[in-house]
């Protein structure tokens, strides 16, 4: 079992911190997660029966984890479907929103709400399938592709602001 444990350790670990990075949005409390998944992991492991591939199991795993992180912290999250914070974030300028000129996909990921950031991180950068995307968060196939949708939608207007912005540079 401790060589299965190096083996997962080797092959998920980054991608474990990719995946919780991009649901936390903070370095140190990503780095927090990844070290409590791999103890959930070592503890689950003698129990795991391959009902679901080993990527998935951890990647519900990586994301329940995460989810619980979140709640831990909630005073500082706010919902947009408040009508009062929708208010506050649409006073924003375009100056609230300036990024360099050529952005990465990280700074570009961390601009989306985290349910889209989740099924973009898993899509884009895990290279998983709609369909894998949809067991690890464990929601509807037709929720996935919506919020994948919404996201290049998002990403899209985005760019484009910022291009006129720029005087179409």
């Amino acid at each position: 079992m401790a060589e299965k444990y190096a083996q997962i350790i080797r092959e998920y670990q980054d991608k474990i911190l990719r995946l919780s990075y991009s649901i936390l949005r903070d370095r140190a409390a990503a780095e927090e997660v990844v070290q409590e998944v791999l103890v959930r992991i070592w503890k689950g492991l003698p129990e795991f029966r391959s009902e679901c591939s080993l990527s998935t199991w951890i990647y519900t795993i990586t994301r329940n984890t995460c989810l619980t992180a979140l709640k831990r912290r909630e005073p500082r999250l706010v919902s947009l479907d408040d009508p009062a914070q929708r208010r506050e974030v649409d006073k924003g300028t375009a100056d609230d929103w300036s990024i360099p000129q050529h952005p990465d996909a990280e700074e570009l990921l961390n601009r989306l709400p985290a349910q889209y950031r989740q099924v973009v991180a898993l899509f884009y950068m895990q290279e998983k399938s709609y369909d894998e995307v949809a067991r690890m968060l464990d929601l509807p196939l037709g929720t996935v592709k919506t919020y994948m949708f919404r996201a290049k939608k998002s990403l899209a207007e985005y760019l484009m602001r910022k291009q006129v912005l720029r005087g179409g540079a």
